[in-house]
């Protein structure tokens, strides 16, 4: 081989690496345009779920005070003067 023929073989070897590393670089750019835009879907739902969920504990509350009340309004009813007593009550299934 001569100087000039190693040239060649050289600045060949030179683009060859080149243009692999260029796909690489491609592929890797692809690679994270995509978990970004899963990265992105991912917040939203989590924002959603927190959403929903502070509504779901905002509903809890309101139900344990209802119960509350209805519980200290049962437990204030005399039973004996005709008010509520528990063993009058039909159960469910009647």
């Amino acid at each position: 081989m001569t100087g000039d023929t190693q040239r060649k073989d050289s600045s060949m070897t030179d683009e060859t690496t080149l243009a692999r590393l260029e796909r690489r670089f491609e592929a890797l750019e692809s690679r994270l345009g995509y978990q970004e835009h899963w990265l992105d879907t991912l917040d939203q739902a989590i924002a959603a779920q927190e959403q929903r969920l502070a509504q779901l504990e905002r509903l809890s509350d309101l139900m344990r005070q209802r119960l509350r009340e209805q519980h200290q309004w049962l437990k204030g009813m005399d039973p004996e003067g005709g008010g509520y007593a528990p063993e009058d009550e039909k159960p469910p299934h009647y």
